[in-house]
């Protein structure tokens, strides 16, 4: 898994079209829960709108899984689509966007509608504040007591942790590396260890 561009802070941007407001409200969101939680609590914040339509990329970019979206009671297909839309194209990981629209009393149509919550997403993503997401691949090794200092020292030049230790006859220990430092580990442990020491991937 490649590093993705993830919201570093939450963002809003606000518009009035034909007397409904639209506030489009973005915020870093990491997993379903996270971005379901987030669009609670914006649901909460504005009991009094008409609308809240809402879209999520709760994972990486190109994480199928963990997408969502709602158009709650608009029109089928005007408002949680394209609000999704341009999340995945904005290419951004675990960011989640509500859209509250407070229904001025003229209808905009379907056409109206989609460009509405499509365009405050769009220019909400704009401002967006951005931080970089280096994936975790975890993985057991397992060495003698001697070994910890050099496994410890090879973590912190990497990036790396240890998750979970069993410290029995020998040292089991559960650990998490960044996707893009692995080989660099890996390698420099075979090394300084003379091959005795290797990396067990654990299937996620």
């Amino acid at each position: 898994m490649r590093p993705y561009p993830i919201p570093a802070e939450a963002t809003c941007f606000t518009e009035e079209i034909k007397k409904s407001r639209f506030i489009t409200l973005l915020a870093p969101t990491s997993g379903v829960e996270a971005a379901k939680a987030f669009i609670q609590q914006v649901r909460d914040e504005h009991p009094a709108a008409r609308h809240h339509c809402w879209a999520f990329v709760a994972g990486s970019p190109d994480d199928s899984q963990q997408l969502g979206f709602s158009d709650d009671g608009e029109p089928s297909g005007t408002a949680g689509k394209p609000i999704l839309a341009q999340l995945m194209g904005s290419g951004i990981g675990e960011v989640t966007a509500v859209v509250v629209r407070y229904y001025g009393g003229v209808k905009l149509g379907t056409g109206g509608l989609v460009k509405a919550y499509g365009n405050g997403v769009q220019q909400a993503l704009k401002q967006l504040a951005l931080a970089q997401k280096v994936p975790e691949a975890e993985y057991i090794l397992q060495c003698d007591y001697a070994q910890l200092a050099l496994v410890e020292n090879l973590l912190q030049q990497t990036a790396g942790r240890i998750l979970q230790g069993e410290y029995g006859a020998a040292v089991v220990l559960h650990l998490a590396l960044p996707t893009t430092e692995v080989e660099l580990f890996g390698n420099k442990l075979r090394d300084l260890s003379r091959g005795n020491l290797q990396l067990t991937p654990i299937s996620q």
